[in-house]
């Protein structure tokens, strides 16, 4: 599965806003909003979705990286925004650093598979601390789409 398959490209920010976890979940949202991807009248339900699955615990998984996310009805297929924060955000990440880079990624309720798949990719994406520097270091949503494409393509 190649992240390109589900990232949608106009839900992607260089300089995320927010200074806590409620506000980065709410921006990614915003983004999918905008991009057609979610109805604006589900804004509240899938937020609330998100913030009871980190309640679960915190999906900010180490390594300044956080993968929010959850199912919902409000969605017809996998799709995610992502982030950047340049000044890192406290997420309750399970090694207590910062979080600078936020994959939001939704599932319709009934896809277990493609959710865990795409769960992995990004982890497995995320692994490299070269490639993580050169997401946080992106001046633009471009840079950021290409640096994935180009690991799109690589074989794992």
């Amino acid at each position: 599965m190649k992240i390109m398959e589900f990232l949608c490209e106009k839900a992607v920010s260089f300089d995320l806003k927010s200074l806590d976890k409620r506000g980065v979940i709410e921006e990614l949202v915003e983004l999918l909003i905008k991009a057609g991807k979610i109805k604006e009248k589900d804004k509240q339900k899938i937020i609330e979705i998100i913030l009871n699955r980190e309640s679960l615990g915190s999906t900010g998984v180490g390594q300044g990286i956080a993968i929010p996310h959850g199912k919902s009805d409000c969605v017809k297929e996998l799709t995610a925004a992502m982030g950047i924060s340049k000044r890192g955000i406290n997420f309750d990440a399970l090694d207590g650093e910062p979080v600078y880079i936020f994959f939001l990624l939704l599932a319709p309720e009934d896809s277990a598979g493609p959710h865990l798949k795409a769960l992995a990719r990004i982890s497995r994406l995320l692994r490299d601390k070269y490639l993580r520097d050169s997401l946080i270091k992106a001046e633009d949503e471009k840079k950021i789409i290409n640096i994935i494409r180009e690991e799109d393509q690589k074989k794992f």
